[in-house]
């Protein structure tokens, strides 16, 4: 435990100035994307040089990628107002959600979002 600890904080100096080094553009683009080669990229960024072994999968059949994204399709769901200043999330749907987690949303501006779903939500002031 001691030792991934002290790893985090070796790493995470690191990690600043990486980022604010990063283009604008390198944030991730929504929907599905091509490669140079003309190959879709897969929700993981999952794409294959022109000699790679992995392409012999492909020979003959195109890459199958599925263009609905979750983080797209979390995107584009309205932020929802909520009365309570604590509130519940449970995925909805029964079985097919995820364990129900309680949300702080006591800042006026503060937009609360479920770590499992990422559905968003905000307090209504009156």
């Amino acid at each position: 435990m001691a030792a991934s600890g002290a790893t985090f904080r070796r790493l995470l100096p690191l990690s600043r100035p990486l980022l604010s080094r990063l283009p604008a553009a390198a944030a991730r683009p929504y929907g599905v994307r091509a490669s140079d080669t003309g190959e879709l990229v897969t929700h993981t960024g999952q794409v294959y040089d022109e000699k790679d072994y992995r392409r012999v999968r492909f020979v003959g059949r195109q890459k199958e990628v599925n263009k609905n994204f979750a983080i797209d399709l979390i995107a584009e769901q309205p932020v929802s107002e909520v009365e309570s200043r604590v509130i519940s999330c449970d995925g909805g749907g029964g079985a097919l959600g995820h364990p129900k987690v309680y949300i702080n949303l006591d800042k006026e501006t503060k937009t609360g979002t479920c770590g499992y779903c990422g559905l968003q939500f905000k307090q209504k002031h009156h």
